[in-house]
Formats: structure tokens, C-alpha cells, sequence
């Protein structure tokens, strides 16, 4: 069963599998693929043996182009380590696929061909200033790419309230976006916030303006929060809390069957 036919029955959890930079990037360190490759597919089998829904494979290049650009070693390598983790995880297992900042078109590719089911948008709908400049969306290009290569079926979520989206330009309410977002083509939205209120309020307005749109969670949950946080939401994107070392570690299966039996405890 894929991910999108369980959002709102049940609490899907997605965690990340943060990528050290690749290969067609600046910091990207010389001979460091095979490893990056390896850790990446061990976490992810971490949390298909943990009972995690699935993962995203997320670069963490930590200096970004603020368009569709991505550098086709880059893109390859992305490919590479997404069918990996396809193979070596269960078939229901999700994978997606984010080539930050917001490089979407080339994330559905990766995803199409090699055993994605969705990809995370930064930036689906509007602009956010970011510290390597502007982005801008631009969801004509998404759409007529995504119906190109033929990949309706690799789903969309898409941040409109969280760290890695922010609208720029006159406020809008969280669900107004959330709405806007849902017309140009997205299956679920992502929001999130430090603080745990202002996260509650951020589902909501979501509830209000765009009922039965699917809200996950875009990170700041843990242990201690989640059970609150997954009753109004339902998924979540998890990291640090998974993570030995903090963010960026290995992911410890025993984290993640404790964090999946909160989850589950929160569903019929």
C-alpha cells in the first residue's frame, strides 16, 4: 500500500536520510560516495526493520542553487542511492527524494526512475528568501515536467509553513497557502515549528481552508512531543530525534521502534 492511500487513516512516519554533499558539489569530498551511499541505505533499512512508513533521501550539500539546476553528477549520484534503498527495503517501504533547495523537476525524475514514490517541494507555490538567495516556484514547469515524464504517480508534498519555506511578501495564512499549493498539483502539505503551539495552530488553518488535505509534519518532533503533535497531523517527517550523534548521525533502529510505538498507540 502506498503512502498516500494511508494518510488520514492512519499516522505515516518518514524519516530522514540526510545525504553528506554528493558528488557535482563544492564540499563534496573525494572518494566519499561509497560510504555516503552505504550509510544512507543502512539507515534506511533501520527504519523499515524500526517500523517506519519510509524515508527521505535528502541532500544536505550545505551550499544551494535557488533554482531547478542540479548538476547531472549530483542528480546521478541521488539515483544511485535511491534504488539502492528501494532494493534493500520492503516494497510498501516509501522512498522520496529531495534535491535541495529546489530542484523538483529533477527530484521527480530520480524518483520515477528509480523507485521513488514522492518528493518533497521547498518551494511548490510562491518564493521564500532562503540564505542562498530567492527562491522562486514555479509550478507551471513542475506540472507540464511531471505529466512529461509521466509521473502522476509519484506524489508531491509540499512545504508551506516550516524551516525550508517561509512566504515572502505580504503574510498569508498558513492555510491559504496550503490551498494554493493543493491547486497546482500537491498531494500533502508540510508545516512545522519550534514551538509546539504554533505548530497546533498551523495544522489547523490547514483544516480550516483546505479540509481533507493531507498535514505532515516538517520535523520538531521527538519522543517526548510526538504523541501530541501526530494526534492533530497525519505524518511526520522525522530526523534528529532518530539520529545517533544528533543530526546527520546514523539512524538507531531502537529509536525508531520506540518513537513508532508512540505513533501507533495514537491510532484505533
Amino acid at each position: 500500500m502506498r503512502v498516500f492511500d494511508t494518510l488520514g487513516r492512519r499516522k505515516v512516519v518518514l524519516g530522514m536520510v540526510h545525504l553528506r554533499p554528493l558528488p557535482g558539489t563544492p564540499l563534496y569530498e573525494e572518494g566519499s560516495f561509497p560510504e555516503i551511499l552505504d550509510v544512507a541505505v543502512e539507515s534506511a533499512r533501520a527504519l523499515d526493520e524500526g517500523g517506519a512508513d519510509g524515508c527521505l533521501v535528502q541532500t544536505v550539500d550545505r551550499v544551494y542553487g535557488t533554482g531547478e539546476d542540479s548538476d547531472p553528477a549530483r542528480t546521478t549520484a541521488m539515483g544511485l542511492i535511491t534504488s539502492a534503498i528501494a532494493s534493500a527495503t520492503r516494497p510498501d517501504f516509501q522512498v522520496g527524494v529531495q534535491l535541495m533547495r529546489n530542484a523538483l523537476q529533477a527530484s521527480l525524475a530520480v524518483a520515477k526512475v528509480a523507485g521513488g514514490s514522492y518528493i518533497r517541494a521547498g518551494a511548490l507555490v510562491g518564493a521564500t528568501l532562503t540564505a542562498h538567495g530567492m527562491v522562486q516556484a514555479d509550478p507551471l514547469a513542475v506540472a507540464e515536467y511531471r505529466r512529461k515524464i509521466n509521473a502522476q504517480q509519484v506524489k508531491v508534498i509540499a512545504d508551506v509553513d516550516s524551516m525550508h519555506f517561509k512566504w515572502f511578501g505580504e503574510p498569508k495564512p498558513t492555510g491559504e497557502v496550503a490551498r494554493a499549493a493543493l491547486q497546482v498539483g500537491a498531494d500533502a502539505v508540510a508545516v512545522g515549528h519550534p514551538d509546539e503551539a504554533t505548530t497546533l495552530e498551523m495544522v489547523a488553518s490547514v483544516r480550516r481552508a483546505a479540509p481533507g488535505l493531507p498535514v505532515v509534519l516538517a520535523g520538531y518532533t521527538d519522543h517526548g512531543n510526538a504523541a501530541r503533535l501526530l494526534a492533530a497531523a497525519d505524518g511526520a517527517f522525522v530526523g534528529t530525534c532518530l539520529e545517533v550523534g544528533g543530526w546527520g548521525g546514523r539512524i538507531d533502529v531502537e529509536r525508531v521502534k520506540a518513537y513508532m510505538e508512540i505513533v501507533r498507540s495514537l491510532e484505533p
